[in-house]
């Protein structure tokens, strides 16, 4: 089946998060969160490393929305239930529908750390992924530095891959880095 043609949610909940794709003027609220948590964003993303206008982000996060209905991209941001407070984004990226397999990455807004909800988060998105896309297979990479997104990765229940050594120059030092690779496969 064309991708275009499945009914795929636009929100769902976990038991503490409203999690929803992207949307007009959702973009100041998004570069507000990024700013706030930028020394802990920075190391590990590349985008955070120059971040972009409110201008842009509006127009980032309205594209997010017309690459989710177009069934190219689905960016997810994390709002604590019954509020209007975003403590993160994440997502199903890269779709590869003749599998179907996706790649979810993430981060949280520094306020919000150490309270599980990225691992409540990435829980939900798995069931939604393999509930409502039929997915059969979900990677998560991360820096091999990065140890607080590869413990997401595990208490997840994803199985660690291996690591690809030296495949990549950090962002900001131009070293050479590593990256963890972890996937889930649906039962």
């Amino acid at each position: 089946m064309n991708p275009i043609l499945q009914e795929i949610p636009y929100q769902f909940e976990t038991e503490r998060l409203l999690i929803r794709g992207s949307m007009p003027g959702d973009g100041v609220t998004v570069r507000t969160a990024v700013l706030e948590s930028l020394p802990e964003l920075k190391p590990w993303l590349p985008w955070a490393a120059n971040v972009a206008t409110e201008e842009e982000y509006e127009v980032l996060v309205r594209e997010g929305q017309v690459k989710y209905l177009a069934r190219e991209d689905f960016w997810l941001l994390l709002f604590l239930k019954g509020s209007n407070t975003l403590i993160g984004c994440s997502g199903l990226h890269d779709p590869n529908w003749t599998v179907p397999s996706f790649e979810i990455g993430y981060w949280l807004h520094s306020h919000h750390t150490g309270h599980g909800y990225m691992t409540e988060a990435v829980h939900g998105i798995c069931d939604f992924a393999f509930t409502h896309f039929g997915a059969k297979r979900l990677l998560i990479r991360c820096d091999s530095e990065n140890e607080r997104s590869a413990s997401v990765a595990r208490r997840c229940g994803f199985t660690f891959e291996g690591t690809h050594r030296h495949d990549s120059r950090h962002h900001l030092t131009n070293e050479l880095a590593s990256t963890h690779y972890f996937s889930k496969l649906a039962l």
